[in-house]
């Protein structure tokens, strides 16, 4: 009983965790729009943006460690694996898929992740997720649609969905790696991880694959003017620093499953804040959209351990180590 409780605990605080998570990742928008509009191309905010992200987490990543360096050499594969693919990777293909789509339909297909982990468990295992984890995950997809308002006439240029595709996948690997049951703390797996991507995004950057455009600015944030350091520095703290350092402890106690699917409440509260920060009110459409998604995503919690049981998804990470604590030794 003290098992299932503690167990219980843990995952409350991976829910919380997450949400709050979801809710640093939702001030991206709202800040970096500005930006964006005074001159700034999209790949320059992401240069930045994992580059302050890296620099951040880099005191809280070696904390973590307290000198136990060896853990992240044992683990340098799940650490560039996350860095180039969940870090880079859904960043860059992100930023190609809405040069070419409405940022509704790029969004809608990189938030296909989800599904993507669900098909690739039921694959892998050939065991049918429970009823409730089917049902949820398609509330919940259903819900997304709606909430993203993708109606009318939307031209869907194939490569641009390509790139879409691309992103979703690392959107997948992201959740992947993170839930991976490894030695190395969260938070140093997303600093390490994210000094990776940081990496890769400025050689991109480099090389010209990546639009580098970066003007001296003043901007208009919230009826304010300021310089254009003060919205970035804010999101290399808020919806990159702590967002990843805090999604990754989440996705540590909840497995990838649900913990990607909980990061769907992200587009919820992008909406919300746009509504709030920027006085785009929401069509109650979308307020029907966040219904099912909220619903969706209660029934996906009511599956997982479900899932867990029947050898239809992997265990959390953190239930992996401990049973790995409490293993007898070998005689």
């Amino acid at each position: 009983m003290q098992g299932a409780a503690a167990g219980t605990g843990t995952r409350g605080v991976g829910i919380v965790a997450g949400l709050v998570a979801a809710l640093a990742f939702a001030t991206s928008g709202p800040v970096v729009k500005p930006l964006l509009a005074a001159g700034w191309s999209p790949g320059a905010a992401i240069v930045v943006r994992l580059t302050l992200g890296a620099l951040l987490l880099a005191g809280p990543a070696a904390w973590a460690l307290r000198g136990r360096w060896a853990t992240l050499r044992t683990d340098w594969p799940t650490v560039v694996g996350l860095g180039l693919t969940g870090v880079a990777g859904a960043s860059t293909f992100y930023f190609f898929a809405v040069e070419r789509l409405p940022v509704a339909v790029a969004l809608l297909v990189e938030y296909t992740g989800p599904l993507l982990l669900l098909l690739w468990a039921w694959v892998r295992t050939r065991r049918v997720p429970s009823r409730a984890t089917l049902v949820g995950a398609s509330l919940a997809m259903g819900g997304l649609v709606l909430v993203l308002d993708v109606t009318g006439a939307v031209r869907l240029d194939p490569v641009g969905l390509l790139f879409a595709g691309l992103a979703a996948l690392g959107n997948a690997a992201y959740f992947a790696f993170t839930a991976r049951p490894i030695a190395l703390p969260p938070v140093s797996l997303a600093g390490a991880a994210m000094a990776v991507g940081a990496a890769v995004v400025g050689l991109l950057a480099a090389v010209g694959l990546l639009p580098f455009v970066a003007p001296d600015v003043q901007v208009d944030v919230l009826g304010a003017r300021m310089h254009w350091a003060v919205p970035l520095l804010v999101v290399g703290i808020v919806p990159t620093a702590v967002a990843y350092g805090v999604s990754a402890v989440s996705v540590r106690l909840l497995g990838e499953r649900l913990a990607s699917f909980l990061a769907l409440s992200e587009v919820l509260l992008s909406v919300a804040l746009a509504w709030v920060l920027l006085g785009e009110q929401p069509l109650v459409v979308q307020g029907v959209g966040a219904v099912l998604v909220v619903a969706g995503v209660a029934l996906v919690r009511l599956g997982a351990e479900q899932d867990v049981a029947h050898g239809a998804a992997p265990a959390p990470a953190v239930d992996v180590l401990e049973e790995r604590e409490v293993a007898p030794e070998p005689v």
